[in-house]
């Protein structure tokens, strides 16, 4: 079920007003990112033939989520790089180094949403701006609501799930090495997915 539905009231109008589900409306609030079940991640094509998978495993963000109206809806996260993790030290070491994040000089990547909208059912897109090493692009996120509930612990919890593609030579990580057999050693696209929990704020 989405946030919202729309339905006609006078078939005589063009005009469609909300029908709000009462049980999502009171979804509406503050909502911080739950990291320990939380998951950012990323997945980039190696050497022409595999993929790469690596996830940051310190970050913290919050939602301002509101049921009646998701477009009035907010986002914010923050990612420590030097968190990096892709199983393999000497690469992990390599990322966070000056070739890719330079993670000594640029600590943090962020994203600050601008929109967000509904695209049908559970589905929604959120439009923000990624900033990596001082660069600031425009990104957007599709998003699935994965639904609500109450914890064992009594926390109110919201879950999406999502993912983007960007190039990373549009926030300056051009790295690269070129194969003998043609192509290069790291594809210019990366895939970023996000895993979300939530915990409402009192």
């Amino acid at each position: 079920m989405g946030l919202f539905t729309r339905r006609a009231q006078d078939t005589t109008t063009a005009v469609a007003t909300l029908d709000v589900d009462p049980a999502l409306a009171a979804l509406t609030g503050d909502y911080v990112i739950d990291a320990s079940h939380s998951s950012i991640g990323f997945t980039v094509r190696h050497a022409m033939v595999t993929n790469v998978r690596g996830t940051f495993a310190d970050h913290e963000g919050s939602l301002r989520l509101d049921g009646t109206d998701p477009s009035r809806s907010t986002a914010t996260i923050d990612v420590k790089i030097a968190s990096v993790d892709t199983g393999i030290a000497d690469r992990d070491g390599h990322l966070r180094g000056g070739d890719f994040f330079d993670a000594e000089t640029f600590p943090l990547m962020t994203f600050r949403s601008t929109e967000a909208r509904q695209l049908g059912g559970d589905t929604y897109r959120i439009t923000g701006e990624l900033t990596i090493k001082d660069v600031t692009r425009p990104l957007s996120i599709d998003l699935e609501f994965g639904g609500s509930a109450t914890d064992v612990y009594g926390n109110e919890r919201i879950g999406f799930e999502g993912s983007a593609e960007i190039l990373r030579s549009d926030w300056g990580l051009t790295w690269n090495a070129a194969l003998e057999t043609g192509g290069v050693m790291v594809s210019d696209k990366v895939k970023l997915t996000f895993d979300i929990s939530a915990i409402k704020q009192a």
